[in-house]
């Protein structure tokens, strides 16, 4: 079964919005549970996990529809975003007025590249 990208139909730009937070939180994950092992001493069976979730992660940036440097400069985006909510919920760390700041600066700039570059043929 061949892996097709999505065509963003119906949904608009929260289709690929949704495919850019999976794929955030498969990076986040596939990197948070090493660094339990790494530095919490977890056991080692959490690589396991850890290892589909970056699988995960790779596979999920594949079924995004645009050009691959758009998307990883739009996904950089989410993955802030992503990464703060993280800090917070998991970390336990409140962000602070200039975090918040920088995420609505690169949410900015996601707007941006959603809003389509021109398509060369």
């Amino acid at each position: 079964m061949a892996i097709r990208p999505c065509k963003i139909t119906g949904l608009g730009v929260f289709k690929p919005l949704l495919l850019y937070v999976l794929t955030a939180l498969m990076e986040l994950l596939g990197c948070y549970l090493p660094y339990l092992w790494l530095r919490q001493g977890r056991g080692s069976l959490v690589l396991i996990p850890a290892a589909l979730c970056l699988g995960l992660f790779v596979w999920l940036l594949s079924l995004h529809p645009t050009a691959s440097g758009r998307v990883y400069a739009a996904y950089g985006a989410v993955y802030v975003s992503m990464a703060l909510l993280w800090l917070w919920l998991v970390d336990g760390v409140v962000p602070t007025s200039r975090d918040l700041l920088g995420v609505a600066v690169v949410l900015a700039g996601l707007g941006v590249l959603l809003g389509g570059g021109a398509q060369r043929p």
